[in-house]
């Protein structure tokens, strides 16, 4: 009788735990935004304060397979330290995304590369930009929820500018729906 019992609950928590995992499956296709700070590092953090990050993101995530693509669309400005002055970088870029397979909280890693509009304009008039390539690389950890998922990521990105290179980190949180 124990036994019967012991096995026909195992049996119950089986199918809720497959239904719930039904339930919470990633879709194929999903977009989302994030927000953020943006941490300037090297020559960047000599002549700019923290700024922020926003992100559209357009994901692709086969069911079978952890590797996903991501289009991410991003804005980051910078307050120059002295003031009277913004450092802006706009990207397009593509990313390839590693889902470390788990239950729940879901940690992945990212990196690509794409296009960086680096923009600076001068409080009072006078602006200066150019196109450059730039690459970034990072992780971070997403949590499944009813229809959306939400999640917590940091990025190491570099821009290959005239003369050197830029970098900064956005930590951002976002949605994907």
């Amino acid at each position: 009788m124990k036994r019967t019992f012991f096995a026909a609950a195992l049996a119950g928590v089986a199918l809720i735990s497959f239904e719930a995992r039904a339930q919470i499956t990633p879709k194929s296709v999903q977009f989302g935004v994030a927000a953020g700070v943006a941490i300037p590092t090297s020559d960047l953090s000599n002549t700019t304060n923290t700024g922020f990050n926003v992100t559209g993101i357009l994901g692709f995530q086969p069911t079978m397979i952890p590797l996903g693509v991501r289009i991410d669309a991003a804005y980051n400005q910078f307050g120059a330290k002295g003031g009277g002055a913004n450092a802006h970088f706009t990207s397009v870029t593509g990313n390839l995304v590693y889902k470390i397979p788990s239950t729940g909280v879901s940690p992945y890693l990212i990196g690509g590369a794409g296009w960086y509009n680096t923009a600076v304009s001068v409080t009072g008039g006078g602006t200066g930009s150019e196109n450059d390539f730039g690459w970034n690389v990072g992780g971070g950890i997403t949590l499944p929820l009813s229809g959306f998922e939400t999640f917590l990521e940091a990025r190491y990105n570099q821009v290959q500018v005239t003369g050197g290179s830029l970098k900064f980190i956005p930590v951002t949180f976002g949605v994907m729906f």
